[in-house]
């Protein structure tokens, strides 16, 4: 039997503490078809055979297919309903999957223009996650660096980003980071003073310096502003997943992303881990059965294995 089936709830996590009584996990990235889905399906299954209790939400608006890599059929109430408000609570959404403590709120299946919601609907959606009875909060984002990806990753308080390794993802994996480290900066009102400066920072090419400059620079005009810079930059700390790897070259990848991050972003990119290249996957979908049920055996089960615990023990 695999590991994550005989784990129990030793990482102390189980009480999440007096302030929030769950955690939200976002998982996105630059670019579609890297495997976000696949990847939030089965880190929500693998904390809820933990013992927490996982509700999984589809934030692909517009392409929403979490539900396939759960073994779900299409739910008959998804997120247009709330924002439509033809429901009122979030609960109301939940759609039970093959296990048990995880559940699934569906993106739109039927709404074109869900793809593009406004941000008092984002915010709507995010005041009423306390409704939810759970541990963990699992968004899983569509691809790209449309605002509302980028505001619900910066609203998770653990932000994961998927990667393959091959050039295209890990180049549109540098332009989500900039993307994000641009927008959350922009949205603390204590920087406002500074925007301009934030602007042509993060807009300017590499030639003409890069990010890691913007708190010497800032720092320049305003010690007091520079430090609270500082401080919201050292606070953003996302995790890299490298899917798909076949050779210790691919491994290293992560590595090297991990140190480029710091020395162009001064951010600290944690590398959770990576995940073999396994048919298994494929024919896991082909069969509408969520992979850590179907293949057991997998190597794969030990990759999410060593994840997940990566990911709560820097929580």
């Amino acid at each position: 039997m695999s590991p994550i089936f005989n784990h129990n709830n030793s990482t102390g996590l189980s009480v999440l503490g007096e302030m929030r009584k769950y955690k939200v996990w976002a998982v996105g990235g630059g670019k579609g078809g890297v495997g976000k889905s696949l990847i939030s399906a089965n880190i929500s299954i693998c904390l809820a055979l933990m013992g927490y209790k996982v509700v999984a939400i589809d934030l692909d608006l517009g392409g929403a297919n979490l539900h396939t890599c759960l073994g779900v059929s299409i739910p008959e109430k998804t997120l247009s309903d709330f924002l439509s408000k033809k429901v009122t609570s979030l609960s109301d959404l939940l759609t039970p999957t093959p296990v048990q403590n995880l559940s699934l709120i569906s993106g739109a299946q039927d709404n074109i223009g869900i793809a593009n919601i406004k941000h008092m609907q984002k915010g709507k959606i995010l005041s009423r996650l306390s409704e939810l009875d759970a541990d963990f909060v699992l968004f899983d984002l569509g691809a790209g660096t449309s605002f509302n990806t980028l505001d619900f990753f910066i609203s998770a308080d653990k932000g994961i980003l998927v990667a393959l390794p091959e050039p295209t993802s890990i180049e549109n994996t540098y332009r989500f980071i900039k993307s994000v480290y641009h927008r959350k900066l922009k949205s603390v009102e204590e920087l406002l003073e500074v925007g301009p400066i934030i602007d042509q920072t993060l807009n300017a090419k590499m030639s003409q310096g890069a990010p890691v400059d913007i708190i010497s620079k800032v720092s320049a005009i305003d010690q007091a502003m520079g430090a609270r810079l500082k401080r919201e930059i050292d606070g953003f700390r996302p995790n890299l997943i490298i899917n798909q790897v076949r050779t210790q070259t691919d491994i290293d990848i992560g590595f090297s992303m991990k140190i480029i991050t710091k020395k162009y972003f001064g951010i600290d990119l944690d590398y959770a881990g990576y995940f073999d290249y396994d048919a298994t996957v494929w024919q896991s979908i082909k069969r509408r059965r969520p992979l850590l049920l179907e293949f057991p055996n997998s190597e794969l089960v030990n990759n999410f294995d060593h994840i997940v615990h990566r990911l709560l023990e820097t929580s």
